[in-house]
């Protein structure tokens, strides 16, 4: 069923409908030298065999139907998304026609969504998350659902931080509020179980926060106060509203880019889409979603905003750098992670580090806490501390004119 069929605002049991958008159109340059312009992060199996894009839907099938999918990507990737996401409709996966951050391409599905099924509830998602919890994200989601389509509501997710953390923005969580007052109708009417219902586990509570304020990426003395606090969770990108909310918001917070989003979404289904997709969308500001809606909206007050936080309580990671995905695939921090089939790895007096080299046996001696990964055209060695750092690089390759290897 294509966005623009859909007519009501409810499914046959009740529930809200919902639509998931997956943001898809970075290019994971700290994952370089494998994550390139054409094969990013989110198409790479760095977790499994399952490549990231593809362990997204899958999750999301949990409380979302295929057709109800939606993909923002760039040219590069939309064909290889294409083939990941079989069950995903072609007219769902967009291309961006130039990087304009995530307040645009979250934006853009809200547009389209508003001018049949206004009143369905968005989700915003990244490509290339790790989530292992499937059944608790599955419940926060549904509860975060049913919040955003009680009217004006935003849902944050936020995840509870276990380090003071300077690579991710911070929510402030004010006073927890029952579910209950955030939505009467949805929440009261869930309580009484029918009569011929299985048992099941009962599952963890969810408590809702109101948001007082979004916080940017912190130097390591703020980060340390916020984490001691108690009541700052990282922003782990995962928005949920009504397609009303966020197309309104924008309308009110960042008025220049509604008029071209209101064009490209009256031309969607029509012959004349791509023209004017091409043409609108580059006069859209490149900005985030935070900076352009979440911030200013949060500015009104803890109460009046109506910004909700739930807990990301449910093994996420975001596989930001190298060094996160050794922190993920080791269980103590001083183990060699050894990746791909064909790495051999022989090490001695060497811990804490991070090897790919398929088709090859690399030796390590003597080393701790490197980063070693080969490709058929690159070799790349750091440390973990200098992970993050790699995007640096992939500037300075681009800078140096050898496009081949971006």
């Amino acid at each position: 069923m294509a966005l623009t069929e859909t007519s009501h605002h409810l499914n046959q049991d009740g529930s809200p409908k919902f639509a998931a958008v997956i943001l898809a159109g970075g290019s994971g340059t700290r994952f370089w030298p494998r994550s390139r312009r054409s094969r990013a992060k989110q198409v790479l199996a760095l977790d499994g065999e399952s490549t990231m894009i593809q362990q997204t839907l899958e999750r999301l099938l949990t409380v979302a139907a295929p057709e109800d999918v939606w993909v923002i990507t760039n040219r590069w990737l939309e064909e290889v998304i294409s083939e990941q996401l079989p069950a995903v409709p072609e007219d769902h996966i967009l291309s961006e026609p130039c990087p304009r951050n995530t307040a645009p391409a979250c934006a853009l599905a809200a547009f389209i969504l508003e001018r049949s099924s206004p009143d369905t509830v968005l989700g915003i998602f990244p490509s290339d998350h790790v989530v292992s919890d499937i059944r608790r994200f599955a419940q926060i989601l549904s509860t975060g659902i049913r919040i955003a389509a009680a009217g004006e509501n935003i849902v944050v997710l936020g995840v509870p931080p276990t380090r003071p953390e300077t690579g991710y923005g911070y929510i402030e969580r004010g006073e927890s509020v029952p579910l209950d007052l955030i939505a009467p109708e949805a929440f009261e009417a869930s309580d009484d179980p029918e009569p011929d219902a299985p048992e099941r586990t009962p599952e963890a509570p969810v408590v809702a926060h109101r948001v007082r304020r979004f916080r940017e990426k912190p130097d390591a003395h703020t980060a340390e106060r916020f984490v001691s606090l108690g009541n700052y969770v990282w922003n782990g990108g995962i928005f949920l509203w009504s397609a009303r909310t966020l197309a309104n918001a924008i309308r009110e917070h960042a008025p220049d880019m509604a008029a071209p989003l209101e064009l490209i979404a009256d031309a969607f289904g029509t012959n004349d889409f791509d023209r004017i997709f091409a043409e609108q969308y580059p006069l859209c500001e490149n900005i985030s979603i935070d900076y352009a809606v979440l911030e200013p909206r949060s500015s009104k007050g803890e109460r009046r905003s109506r910004i909700f936080s739930l807990p990301a309580d449910f093994g996420w990671n975001d596989l930001g750098s190298w060094a996160s995905l050794h922190e993920h695939r080791s269980a103590a921090e001083s183990d060699n992670v050894v990746d791909g089939e064909t790495t051999s790895l022989m090490a001695i007096q060497s811990s804490g580090n991070y090897v790919h080299a398929p088709g090859r046996m690399v030796a390590l001696l003597g080393v701790k806490d490197l980063v070693v990964v080969e490709t058929a055209d690159a070799l790349l060695i750091t440390t973990r501390g200098r992970s993050q750092d790699v995007s640096k690089l992939v500037h300075a390759i681009h800078q140096s004119g050898r496009e081949d290897l971006i």
